[in-house]
């Protein structure tokens, strides 16, 4: 029919919950998502596409189209007092969703992202955002993310090395992200993958971009489509609409590893896609690491994690690889370096994560690196990794010598309050 999916034992959204389902579709190949959209009108005529052209953006103009399977309701040209992605969310976005849903009872909606927004910012401004006076998410359900990915160009975009500048797709003057880093960042937070091929598509390079998705985004269901030249409309829709997938208390890619969650699956075929995890509890020489960092993503398409270093031990550092480029940054304060009353400020799954694994020195501290690519020389980059880490005698001068370490990262990471930690190191 040509659709098809893996299987899933997903739990569907209650019947009693009368809200708009809000379907989120995104992919960095504009033709592949369009061709999705409209595949979905066709299967369900009361289903409203709201798409946004941000080609104008850059000078504070928004144009806004809403449609239907027979034809457009709505085509309009705004102007946004500040041309960001992050205003357009709150000013225009997630306000004609509520509207819509208002104003057409009985419809589903399906919001189409342009190729440079991320859906983990929908999310977010979602779950923080009001209308007047009322809540986003009390009038509307946001059911799935849906990442549409272009077989015949995932590969290309990912080893990409230029940024959303480069081909004039870039949201503001500052918004300096790679291509490769949007790719990922929209795959990772889907709950769902429609992987678009063609008939004449090869079937091993088809392989290979599913099982490096799987690599990625191993929570994601996968959705393939068009192999055969035929596209069931119907069929698709029935996997990727009112699935009830979207789980609004998962937290964002860099964050899972705090929680306990899985960064990475473990290699269980032959394919040249690989991905490696790498643990410890020991903390990270800030100089060496600094030196390695190249080296150590050098044969890697994407990394993620957190980790932490022997100088800073009471910040928890994320670690983020995509397109050529290494960004470390804070996650805030391990537990282990704030009072207990203040353990409440997290979640609930970080707490019993940090319970379940706590140490008697370090704590929650733990470095977790997830390191995906084509050919990864595991036992290289483990070498490597374990080579910046704190030797036996660095180790053993303790906490309060640790500071005085050659730190190239000093100052780059400060945390948002200052508290008194020596009370609760070793």
């Amino acid at each position: 029919m040509g659709v098809s999916a893996n299987p899933i034992t997903d739990t569907l959204p209650s019947s009693l919950d009368h809200r708009p389902a809000v379907t989120v579709l995104s992919g960095f190949s504009p033709g592949a998502v369009h061709a999705t959209a409209q595949a979905l009108l066709i299967a369900e005529d009361r289903l409203l596409a709201i798409q946004h052209d941000l080609t104008g953006i850059r000078d504070g103009i928004l144009r806004r189209t809403v449609r239907s399977a027979t034809g457009p309701i709505e085509d309009v040209t705004t102007e946004l007092v500040h041309g960001c992605v992050s205003c357009t969310l709150r000013e225009d976005v997630l306000p004609t969703l509520v509207r819509l849903a208002r104003t057409h009872p009985g419809s589903d909606l399906l919001l189409v992202l342009p190729p440079a927004v991320e859906p983990e910012a929908v999310a977010s401004a979602s779950e923080h955002c009001t209308v007047d006076g009322t809540p986003v998410t009390e009038v509307v359900r946001f059911d799935s993310y849906v990442t549409v990915v272009d077989a015949d160009r995932f590969l290309d975009d990912l080893i990409a090395t230029d940024d959303l500048s480069d081909r004039d797709l870039h949201a503001a003057g500052d918004d300096h992200r790679a291509v490769a880093e949007v790719v990922v960042h929209q795959v990772e937070f889907s709950d769902t993958v429609v992987l678009w091929s063609r008939p004449d598509t090869d079937a091993l390079d088809l392989s290979r971009v599913g099982t490096l998705i799987h690599r990625l985004a191993p929570w994601s269901i996968q959705v393939s489509v068009a192999t055969t030249g035929r596209l069931d409309c119907t069929g698709l829709s029935t996997l990727v609409r009112r699935t009830g997938r979207h789980d609004p208390r998962r937290p964002g890619m860099l964050g899972l590893a705090l929680e306990g969650r899985p960064i990475a699956v473990a290699d269980t075929d032959s394919s040249d896609v690989t991905s490696m995890l790498f643990e410890t509890r020991r903390p990270f020489h800030p100089q060496r690491l600094h030196d390695a960092l190249e080296e150590i993503t050098e044969h890697a398409l994407r990394g993620r994690g957190q980790l932490w270093i022997a100088s800073q031990p009471d910040t928890v550092l994320a670690f983020e690889f995509a397109g050529g480029g290494v960004t470390l940054g804070t996650l805030g304060y391990w537990l282990a370096a704030l009072p207990a009353e203040r353990w409440t400020e997290t979640s609930d799954e970080r707490q019993i994560a940090a319970d379940l694994s706590w140490d008697p020195y370090y704590g929650d501290r733990r470095t977790a690196l997830a390191l995906i690519g084509l050919h990864l020389d595991h036992t290289g980059v483990t070498a490597l990794l374990n080579d910046c880490l704190l030797t036996d005698a660095e180790l053993a001068d303790g906490f309060d010598a640790w500071p005085h370490l050659p730190d190239p990262f000093a100052g780059c990471f400060p945390l948002t309050d200052a508290i008194t930690t020596e009370e609760n190191r070793p």
